[in-house]
């Protein structure tokens, strides 16, 4: 049973959760008010509520600092993203708030100020994503009850693009030489670039094993990957190895990165990218098309779906299907198909046969 008690003015509760005795403080000088407060506590804990004392305190600032806390310390390399999301936007619309106060109503008025703003419906959900965490690392840490509502916004902004093999080839051949082993190996892999090929070493390659791995904890989803050498692949990081070993020979310096300028890793390439883009003919085109396209290259050729998504890094069916891409090519080779397993192949079929007419 709990119990009221004073002190000075004000009247304190002691109520028992879990065994523990827990002393908070009405934070008034009525007995009643008092009172009523010990009366629902004791009903949140007989209903199995959990019952946090000062969860009317904690502020949504604070709730915000846990989270790039938890980003920092578990490594996350988008803690600088969600900095910018947090820092530009959240903190300063909802930080002072209290967080218990939020309501979904709340947020949805900063989804309206956002958008009045002119901001993209996926910046937005990122900003309600980083909301939404730390409410649920609040709640972990027992620092809240509950979190309100966050609806996402409906995003219509998935990309379509991918590379032909004439396209490819076109783009490549624009390209400064150091370049094209680079767009070479993302458009047979599929790999991140930033993450997973620029920063790719050759302790990574193992061509006795014909395996090209990426190591635990260096991937977006945190797992290791292994591809297999391909014909195509092997040729190409062979002549990278040559180019590599007469490069160590005549600067005298070890090469660790398989993709190099005169030695040095290649951090990026924008502006190469899309100078080369526009004289190949394909302007617009990014570099993550890539991934598009070695998934589509995977499923085409007979590739288990489930073993293709191993390959490429895709941990969801759902996101792989997204990238799994479609082109008008692949409908007609469709047809075709169709066309030989009924015994007419294309254009052998008159019209007068196809209607029955005699």
């Amino acid at each position: 049973m709990g119990m009221l008690y004073k002190r000075g003015n004000v009247w304190w509760l002691k109520y028992y959760q879990n065994g523990k005795p827990i002393r908070e403080s009405s934070h008034s000088p009525k007995e009643k008010v008092a009172s009523d407060m010990l009366k629902k506590r004791e009903g949140n804990i007989a209903r199995g509520v959990p019952v946090i004392p000062h969860a009317n305190r904690v502020t949504v600032s604070e709730l915000l600092d846990d989270v790039q806390i938890d980003y920092k310390t578990n490594g996350r390399r988008s803690l600088k993203t969600l900095g910018y999301y947090i820092e530009g936007h959240v903190r300063p619309y909802f930080g002072n708030w209290k967080a218990a106060a939020v309501t979904a109503a709340d947020v949805r008025a900063y989804v309206a100020k956002r958008q009045e703003e002119k901001a993209a419906n996926a910046t937005i959900n990122r900003e309600l994503a980083a909301l939404t965490r730390a409410y649920s690392l609040g709640m972990e840490a027992g620092r809240v009850t509950h979190r309100p509502l966050i609806k996402p916004l409906k995003e219509n902004n998935v990309r379509k693009g991918f590379f032909e093999r004439d396209q490819f080839e076109a783009l490549r051949a624009k390209l400064a030489p150091a370049l094209r082993p680079v767009v070479t190996f993302l458009y047979l892999t599929g790999w991140r670039v930033y993450s997973e090929v620029l920063t790719l070493q050759w302790r990574q390659v193992d061509f006795k094993a014909g395996t090209v791995r990426l190591d635990p904890g260096t991937t977006k989803s945190g797992e290791g990957r292994v591809f297999p050498m391909t014909l195509e692949l092997r040729a190409l990081l062979e002549a990278q190895r040559v180019h590599t070993d007469a490069v160590q020979r005549k600067e005298g310096v070890i090469i660790a990165h398989v993709f190099h300028r005169k030695g040095r890793q290649i951090k990026t390439f924008r502006r190469a990218w899309k100078t080369a883009c526009a004289a190949a003919g394909c302007p617009g085109m990014i570099r993550h098309d890539f991934r598009r396209t070695a998934v589509r290259n995977l499923v085409r050729a007979g590739i288990p779906e489930r073993v293709a998504m191993t390959m490429t890094g895709h941990k969801t069916r759902a996101v792989f299907e997204r990238y799994n891409i479609v082109s008008e090519g692949d409908l007609a080779a469709a047809a075709d198909r169709l066309d030989a397993a009924a015994g007419t192949i294309s254009g052998t079929m008159t019209p007068e046969t196809a209607t029955g007419a005699p």
